[in-house]
């Protein structure tokens, strides 16, 4: 059922119009080079190529898109705001960081008042499948990083945020 949904999805990208498909995958990251590239490129003959140039696709992605792409993301452990659906994506993506949870909560905050201190840039990470205090982890041990380590470390996170919604857009 999930292969066909997949397929039926993939089918109404390809034959969509240039807007239309942009919209499909607008939700997956804030860089519409990005999309209009994958757009252009189409049609794919199943997800699996479809993936795949997507993910070349963001491998060329640099310092700029990082920025560009962060401008979008709300902080880790805030909800996002809006109805928009990377507004949705990333309440979802979130859900395991405990709002209820006060010691966590004040943890993230300081954690990302720190990042954004060093770094100038919001802290950035793949939160699915990870718990709040995995994610706390993180953001403590990346606030050792130099900048450039950070930079590719940031631009490998938004690299998986990005194929993950990207898969999600064709198999719900």
């Amino acid at each position: 059922m999930i292969a066909l949904a997949a397929k039926n999805t993939l089918a109404e990208f390809n034959e969509a119009s240039v807007n239309d498909a942009l919209s499909f995958i607008a939700p997956c990251v804030a860089l519409p080079a990005w999309a209009e590239g994958l757009v252009i490129a189409r049609p794919y003959s199943n997800i699996d190529v479809l993936q795949h140039y997507a993910s070349q696709l963001t491998h060329q992605w640099g310092r700029a898109e990082l920025n560009q792409a962060l401008s979008a993301h709300p902080r880790i452990g805030e909800k996002a705001q809006g109805s928009s659906k990377e507004a949705a994506l990333s309440k979802d993506e979130q859900s395991a960081v405990d709002g209820q949870n006060a010691a966590l909560t004040v943890a993230l905050a300081q954690g990302n008042a720190d990042y954004e201190a060093r770094f100038g840039r919001v802290f950035l990470i793949r939160a699915k499948g990870r718990s709040g205090d995995e994610i706390l982890g993180e953001l403590r041990r990346r606030l050792n990083n130099s900048e450039l380590d950070e930079e590719v470390e940031a631009l490998e996170q938004l690299r998986q945020i990005t194929l993950l919604r990207l898969e999600g857009v064709f198999t719900q």
